[in-house]
């Protein structure tokens, strides 16, 4: 499986080589260097637009009405993410940050770009984007414990009314939260943001209901990558891992059911299989159709089991 996993593009490759193969910095960052100039990274460098953006807006590229009922995921804010997660260089975007504060606004009240808005996921991901790439974010920082809801989450409904906090939101949150705490170290009321967001996931043993015990719903082991913004316990239990290692924490036992939802995921030949493909314009596909064997939930599975029964 590791040589079948080594056989693929930089931007998965070089996190094969740190994170299954163990191999020396130097092996594993001269890989990642390579996401700049071949495959994926490449191509998507290659569809930023003079101006800075993608697909010339924000968050929907320019354009778009929503008639046709999807997501697109061809905009700037998921060509940044998507470059970020692989590991690109922001050295390779030199500029970007200040091209975006000129020439973007969000579609929600034409706000300024490295602002944000009022929702929480976008608002994350502004701020792991802003951090990146060098642009000021810092102000984004305290939004986050100022919209936490009663139950310590987070939910991008909270304009609308809702008081309830939701999964999505509350994971995308929280990432956001850890790449200001490990660019920066984190303040004071960041981590104590960050903690009351984990806090609401883990006493859901990341996929059950509080109120009842019952699981959320039959998507949370639905695994599919890219993730884009959605919620399933392995994106959450690699976070997890993630904020694990960060911390110097051992694993919550709090997780151990949901790991146990990841390992029956796990083929007997050591794969996961990709369950679809969420729904939406994209420049190109990175990973393979529903129904066959995924290198990339095969590298997430296997190193948060791998995290995970290191610890046991």
């Amino acid at each position: 499986m590791l040589q079948w996993l080594l056989d693929s593009d930089p931007a998965l490759r070089w996190q094969v080589e740190r994170d299954l193969a163990h191999e020396p910095p130097e092996v594993w960052e001269a890989t990642r260097a390579r996401i700049a100039t071949e495959g994926f990274g490449a191509r998507l460098l290659a569809h930023q637009d003079p101006d800075g953006q993608w697909a010339g807006g924000a968050f929907f590229p320019t354009g778009f009405t929503g008639a046709e009922g999807e997501q697109p995921w061809t905009a700037t804010t998921w060509s940044l993410n998507t470059l970020r997660e692989w590991g690109m260089d922001a050295e390779v975007l030199s500029g970007t940050a200040e091209l975006l504060a000129r020439n973007s606004r969000w579609e929600y009240d034409d706000l300024p770009y490295w602002g944000g808005e009022v929702d929480c996921c976008i608002n994350a991901w502004t701020l792991a984007n802003g951090l990146w790439l060098g642009a000021d974010v810092a102000p984004l920082v305290s939004w986050f414990s100022e919209h936490q809801q009663p139950d310590g989450g987070w939910n991008c409904e909270w304009v609308s009314g809702s008081r309830r906090s939701s999964v999505h939101s509350t994971l995308n949150s929280l990432k956001g939260l850890l790449s200001f705490e490990t660019a920066t170290g984190g303040t004071p009321a960041s981590r104590a943001a960050r903690r009351s967001g984990e806090g609401y996931l883990l006493e859901r043993g990341l996929f059950r209901r509080l109120s009842t015990g019952a699981e959320i719903a039959p998507w949370i082991t639905v695994f599919a990558y890219p993730f884009r913004w959605f919620y399933d316990v392995l994106n959450a239990a690699d976070y997890f891992r993630e904020a694990s290692l960060y911390d110097g924490t051992a694993p919550d036992p709090r997780m151990a059911e949901a790991v146990e939802r990841i390992r029956a995921a796990r083929q007997p030949d050591g794969t996961w299989l990709q369950a679809h493909r969420h729904a939406g314009e994209v420049w190109f596909e990175v990973d393979v159709a529903a129904g066959e064997p995924s290198k990339w939930l095969t590298l997430y599975g296997t190193r948060v089991l791998n995290w995970w029964d290191s610890a046991a």
